[in-house]
């Protein structure tokens, strides 16, 4: 009765339907009289409309989505005073924030939101006294196995112990057995204790992937395009990093038996300030300009008469001063006069949207911006806008951390993700986006990483955080948890002559003399690690025509890319 429904398909549509069934019930007799869903806030006007869309209007849900206490507290009680077979409204649906009512049952969508057991939502839903409980989750692991474990507790508590027997029994011994320096004993008993876990959570887990619907989907190519750092950013990138590692390497000096460890609060500012860096310098301006800690005199590497534009609205924007700026420049520009596409922009600082918006201003492209200062009725109606064929917006600029799970903008094909997150969850389900139900065109993802810096390390953890949920269920925990000392030197090194340097640690096989010679399996495609995609040199063996074309800003230096599936490869 209780479950775990793990999918990367539509989580809403098998919600309304899991939902509707359990209303009708086997041979007629419903198991269930109502039932709560329970989502983040951006997303109730979405649940309400899918309920409509998928049910013609037979079920009438009810939607809490304002209102003052009293209000919503004579709402909740008109809600649980139901009883009988003909109750109005047998669906209630609630933000995680306004979520305190006991109900009958519980039914829970985006189910990653309960992950961290010591979150306020999470332990008021485990003490929620009702019949059933299900979880729907695409990412039940985002960053490490104790998050699993909460999922798991929710549905099902006392099936894996204690968190403190689930570290003991499962966690240390499965992480040891994967560390590239893992004994072959410990290697052994790593996957014995896997082997043990997947059989005990296999009695309350449905796993589903996007296999199912892919085939009803257009075609998506997915692309990493590794960008260089413009010569002005590049010099300050050089600058800081070396200070930095200065720094680490003093840290390890003076460490006893390794008693120093992870990262300390100014190494966590360095990282976020090399990342806004990496998409342009604007975002660092006023650290350049007050010769802060890291930044003496980076402003001589820049033209004497440059400005950070993020300081007023008259001060000219500069996209030739970021590579990666360079290459959306140029991508937008192609897209805007050779096809009839609409393009999603996704980012995890809202200054990038600044600077999203002057471009856009010195463009002359129309445009809409999501981000978290923005109401939810208000959300609800500028993606409506968007999704309309007829309307004129070309550009829907969105920060990931307010709008990256749920929302459908199918309105667009097109999708660039400007910089990346360390959870690759995060990241997959911004992506998510436009390539999903209802979608008719082929989609395009664009992943923008600068060469040889921080991005790429950020890229290599994400998948060797994808690579630990495929094996549990086929981890958002502080960064600090997942760096030793040795790991955070090697954060603040600065690849200067590759292409790639995700690329330079697969030792690839397929690749000579800078030219892959042997295609992907046959098997693979785009949910597949990049060691399985095509790697690109040149733009030779590019297909799609806008990103080949772009290749010639001189910005690119690699691109990985490869299929959703196998239709119309021929036709692209």
């Amino acid at each position: 009765e209780n479950a775990i429904v793990y999918l990367c398909i539509s989580l809403t549509s098998l919600s309304v339907r899991l939902l509707s069934h359990q209303r009708q019930g086997p041979d007629g007799k419903p198991t269930i009289d109502k039932a709560v869903v329970v989502t983040p806030s951006s997303l109730l006007k979405n649940w309400y409309n899918e309920f409509y869309k998928w049910l013609n209007g037979k079920v009438h849900p009810l939607a809490i989505d304002s209102g003052g206490k009293e209000e919503i507290d004579n709402k909740l009680a008109s809600f649980l005073a139901q009883s009988g077979r003909r109750i109005h409204t047998p669906i209630l649906i609630i933000s995680y924030e306004t979520f305190r009512l006991h109900a009958p049952a519980l039914h829970k969508g985006k189910g990653h939101r309960l992950k961290n057991s010591e979150n306020q939502t999470y332990q008021a839903l485990v003490q929620l006294n009702c019949t059933r409980r299900v979880l729907l989750s695409g990412t039940p692991i985002q960053n490490d196995l104790l998050e699993y474990f909460s999922l798991i507790h929710f549905v099902n508590q006392g099936l894996l112990g204690t968190a403190a027997e689930f570290r003991r029994r499962f966690e240390a011994p499965i992480l040891r057995g994967r560390d590239a320096d893992a004994t072959e004993e410990e290697q052994k008993n790593g996957e014995e204790k896997l082997q043990e876990l997947l059989l005990i959570v296999n009695r309350c887990i449905i796993r589903r992937t996007q296999a199912l619907l892919t085939k009803y989907l257009p075609v998506k190519i997915e692309q990493v395009v590794c960008c260089n750092l413009t010569a002005s950013q590049r010099s300050v990138y050089i600058d800081f990093v070396s200070r930095m590692a200065r720094e680490v390497t003093e840290r390890l000096r003076t460490a006893n038996d390794g008693g120093i460890s992870g990262l300390s609060g100014s190494s966590l500012a360095s990282i976020t300030l090399l990342k806004k860096l990496c998409n342009h310098p604007d975002l660092v301006y006023e650290k350049m300009r007050t010769n802060t800690e890291g930044f003496l005199n980076a402003l001589s590497h820049f033209p004497a008469d440059y400005k950070g534009s993020l300081e007023s609205s008259v001060t000219p924007f500069r996209p030739d001063l970021s590579g990666k700026f360079q290459v959306l420049d140029y991508l937008l520009a192609l897209i805007r006069t050779s096809t009839s596409d609409k393009v999603v922009l996704i980012s995890n600082y809202t200054q990038t949207l600044d600077l999203f918006e002057r471009l856009c201003q010195i463009r002359g492209y129309i445009y809409v911006r999501l981000d978290g200062t923005m109401t939810i009725k208000k959300r609800a109606k500028i993606v409506d806008l968007f999704n309309d064929p007829k309307s004129e917006y070309f550009i829907f600029m969105l920060s990931s951390k307010a709008g990256g799970c749920g929302l459908n903008l199918i309105g667009a094909n097109r999708l660039v993700m400007f910089d990346p997150d360390w959870n690759p969850a995060n990241d997959e389900q911004a992506m998510a986006r436009i390539w999903r139900d209802g979608q008719k065109k082929q989609c395009y993802i664009y992943r923008l990483i600068s060469t040889g810096t921080i991005e790429e390390k950020m890229l290599q953890r994400q998948a060797h955080k994808k690579a630990l949920s495929s094996c549990v269920v086929d981890q958002q925990e502080e960064v600090e948890r997942h760096f030793s000392l040795g790991d955070l030197r090697e954060l603040f090194i600065y690849h200067t002559e590759t292409v790639s340097d995700t690329h330079d640690r697969f030792k690839c096989r397929r690749c000579v003399n800078l030219v892959q010679v042997k295609p992907p399996p046959p098997d693979s495609d785009c949910n597949c690690d990049l060691s399985l995609w095509n790697h690109c040199y040149s733009k030779k063996l590019l297909n799609d025509v806008v990103l080949k074309s772009a290749w010639d800003t001189g910005c690119i230096s690699f691109v990985f890319w490869h299929y959703s599936h196998e239709e119309q490869r021929t036709t692209v």
